[in-house]
Order: C-alpha cells, then sequence, then structure tokens
C-alpha cells in the first residue's frame, strides 16, 4: 500500500532542537511491518514521489529511486550524480519515531526523525 511519509531533521550540531521546517515527504509502498515493498515500488515507481523542504530554499521535487547497488535514494534528475541516498533503508523501517539517515547532495548525511506515515 503506498503510504506518505513526514521526515523532518532530527537534532545535531546544525538543528539543536531538530527543525520541522527542513526534511522530505515522500511516497512508498510499504509492508505491513514498515519496509519498502520492492515488488509494489517496480509496479507504482511512477507515483513515488519526493519533496524536499528546506527553509529559505524552494522546494525540490523527484522521486524515490532503486540505485543499480540495490539501495534507495531520492532522485531530481536522470542519472544518479544527483542521488540522495539512504544509510541502510533495505534493512530498516519506516515507523513513527524511528531515525533514517540520508546523504544529501552536498555530501553531508544527515538524520531525519520519521514524524508521520498517512
Amino acid at each position: 500500500m503506498l503510504r506518505t511519509v513526514r521526515l523532518e531533521a532530527a537534532r545535531s550540531k546544525e538543528f539543536p532542537e531538530g527543525s520541522r521546517e527542513h526534511g522530505y515527504e515522500f511516497v512508498a509502498p510499504l509492508t505491513p511491518d514498515g519496509h519498502i515493498d520492492e515488488a509494489a515500488f517496480k509496479r507504482d515507481r511512477a507515483r513515488c514521489t519526493v519533496r524536499r523542504f528546506w527553509k529559505g530554499e524552494d522546494d525540490e521535487i523527484g522521486r524515490l529511486a532503486h540505485t543499480r547497488h540495490r539501495t534507495w535514494a531520492f532522485s531530481y534528475a536522470p542519472g544518479e550524480d544527483d542521488d540522495e541516498s539512504f544509510f541502510h533503508l533495505e534493512t530498516h523501517r519506516l515507523v513513527v519515531g524511528e531515525y533514517v539517515t540520508v546523504r544529501e547532495h552536498d555530501g553531508e548525511a544527515r538524520t531525519f526523525r520519521i514524524v508521520a506515515i498517512r
């Protein structure tokens, strides 16, 4: 089933209290236990979109991608040059309250808290 997942910046040096104004909303097919359903993703790939929101910057719109390295990433243009990869999302569950790490296109690995799944 396709779900919308909202990630917000977790507490860090950059965001000591975390930030509701920095993060991602993306659509992905999730299994009942919170993993991305790879077979459903292949069927619904075009509907698996992402919106990166960052205070002071324009939103970036892209897609969830399953890379040739069998990892998950956000992609905003063809090819992998701009991809923002997840750290071990293939084994992590997407559950409210859990954390995920994304290596953003500036090369920084940032941690995000899963705050909502609808």
